[in-house]
């Protein structure tokens, strides 16, 4: 374990009873995450194009075992955009960083939106899967830290270039070779697209805006096959993507809500219902969000979801689903009560306190004390808001709720100490281990500005991570799903892609423990339906497992 040096703010944790139970500080400047994104304009926004943002994908590209920062880049409207690739950010094992993005092959820019990581060719490198305002672009990592487009010979290049937002990849026919999830926002033509203030939804509050998405025509999903020799095949028609008709398509998260060991996909849709697509074992999906009772909020009302996260929140044995939605609404979570069906217990979980414009969100458990806790990005759309008499703000506060493990969320946004105090304009957030201390960072992507790393600076507990490298599986094990149990208490989680706005969490699954130092039982359900379970395991380590061995390795 690498232990980094705090500087003044360590002795702050020797003061015993003044420990605050949460404590967060930025790191990203001190980090070298100090660049702005590029993304349309700064003092007002005339399309919709230029307010979605952007996400971070925490991964590690060059194998050395320490986790990196992708962030995807947009560029600026005009004749004569603004040359702006993405950052990757190369970490030292220290949780200091380098944008290496030219030099390891990622020049593209662009409008670019989402990125998710994984292994689409099991070679041993994680590749990455870039989605744009545009065709979308695949990158195939060579193993050393360098990534080559092929998006071409892919088959990415075909066909009308769209509006990509979301990605994930997920192995939804269970072959060994993830297959690429993509949700489209808006089939979006700038030239017919109206200006600010001069057509229905065109003004909101008073102020002249940019129009959409209600009005603009909405798109329809991707599901693109992996053939396992390099090449995709677009299979939406035929897998039942396309026949819940056009969405406003935002958030995506892949992972198996009714337990019967295949991946659904659940879609945040903006202003029109949103999606689970049920997996039917036969390579075609069924929508099912409707009667399954996550399309609309509990008062049957059609909401702006952006954001997606999903966690066994109450310990039940089923995976919740948390949506960030538009101001002036507050965020969504629905209670899995069987794999069926859903309740949404936003208003009692506690999460009406905050109604600000919600984006990116991860499950966390910031406290260690077993439960998944919440941390949600916000900021709005309308730089506008600044100077105005509305109310409202451009900027906004991360906000931090934490889990009492009784269905109920304690906004502990004033407690989590500096790292929470700052507003910001927010988009996409991550989480994941990047400075080699065993608990994870949070990393928020902010428009038209630079990013912001929350570390966390809470008392330690009881913990355990796992990482997975699958055999039989997709090589990024995505689907696995690990189940710990410690004094008596089962956690679960799944290997995921995506998740959140435009985001992907690490891969490293991260478990709280509480006051426990050993797990009495693990076990790791494989995508290929393989079941391992290890007993009386050391808790406190970074446990590392490879589909069929029986052996547990842990990191150095």
């Amino acid at each position: 374990m690498r232990i980094r040096s705090l500087g003044a703010i360590f002795p702050l944790l020797l003061l015993g009873a003044d420990v605050p139970r949460v404590n967060f500080v930025d790191v990203a400047a001190r980090s070298g995450l100090v660049a702005s994104t590029t993304f349309g304009g700064k003092q007002k926004k005339d399309y919709i194009l230029e307010t979605t943002g952007t996400g971070a994908t925490i991964f590690d590209f060059d194998g050395d075992g320490a986790n990196d920062i992708f962030i995807a880049n947009g560029t600026t409207m005009g004749k004569i955009a603004t040359a702006t690739p993405s950052f990757l950010y190369r970490n030292d094992g220290k949780g200091h960083f380098v944008d290496v993005a030219r030099q390891a092959g990622l020049t593209k820019s662009g409008w670019a939106q989402a990125g998710c990581a994984a292994d689409f060719d099991n070679d041993g490198g994680t590749d990455l899967f870039v989605t744009y305002y545009g065709h979308n672009t695949l990158y195939r990592n060579d193993g050393k830290g360098h990534f080559s487009n092929v998006s071409a010979s892919a088959g990415f290049e075909s066909g009308p270039a769209r509006w990509g937002a979301g990605c994930a990849f997920v192995d939804y026919d269970r072959d060994g070779f993830v297959d690429i999830f993509v949700s489209n926002y808006v089939d979006l033509d700038l030239s017919t697209t109206p200006v600010p203030g001069s057509a229905k939804g065109c003004e909101w509050k008073g102020l002249k805006v940019l129009c959409g998405p209600v009005g603009l025509p909405k798109a329809h999903n991707s599901l693109y096959h992996n053939n396992r020799n390099g090449t995709f095949t677009d299979v939406s028609d035929a897998a039942g993507i396309l026949r819940p008709g056009g969405r406003y398509g935002l958030g995506v998260v892949a992972a198996d809500f009714d337990n019967d060991g295949w991946p659904d996909i659940y879609v945040a849709c903006d202003q029109t219902p949103s999606l689970l697509y049920r997996n039917k074992h036969d390579g075609t999906f069924e929508d099912v969000g409707e009667r399954s009772g996550v399309a609309y909020n509990a008062d049957g009302h059609l909401q702006a979801g952006m954001g997606v996260a999903i966690a066994d929140f109450e310990g039940k044995g089923f995976f919740g689903i948390a949506k960030t939605n538009f101001s002036g609404d507050r965020p969504s979570l629905y209670r899995n009560e069987d794999g069926n069906f859903f309740e949404d217990i936003s208003e009692p979980a506690g999460l009406g306190r905050n109604q600000l414009l919600g984006w990116g969100l991860a499950f966390s458990d910031v406290d260690e004390d077993g439960w998944p806790d919440m941390i949600i990005a916000n900021g709005h759309i309308y730089p506008e808001l600044t100077g105005s008499q509305v109310g409202e703000t451009y900027r906004q506060k991360t906000l931090l709720y934490l889990n009492d493990g009784a269905g109920k969320f304690e906004d502990a946004t004033p407690l989590g100490g500096s790292g929470f105090a700052s507003l910001r304009p927010s988009r996409g957030l991550a989480v994941g281990d990047v400075d080699g201390d065993s608990r994870p960072e949070i990393v928020i992507v902010n428009l038209n500005d630079a990013p912001a790393m929350l570390k966390n600076l809470s008392p330690r507990k009881g913990w355990v991570s796992v990482s997975l490298a699958g055999v039989k599986s997709n090589r990024s094990a995505i689907g696995a799903r690990v189940t710990v149990e410690a004094e008596g208490r089962k956690q679960m989680q799944e290997v995921a892609s995506g998740g959140s706005y435009f985001s992907q969490n690490s891969m490293t699954l991260y478990f709280g423990l509480g006051k426990a130092t050993k797990l009495e039982r693990l076990e790791v359900r494989w995508p290929s339906g393989e079941v391992q379970s290890w007993s009386s395991v050391q808790a406190g380590r970074g446990l590392r497992i490879s589909e069929g061995s029986a052996e547990i390795t842990t990191k150095p």
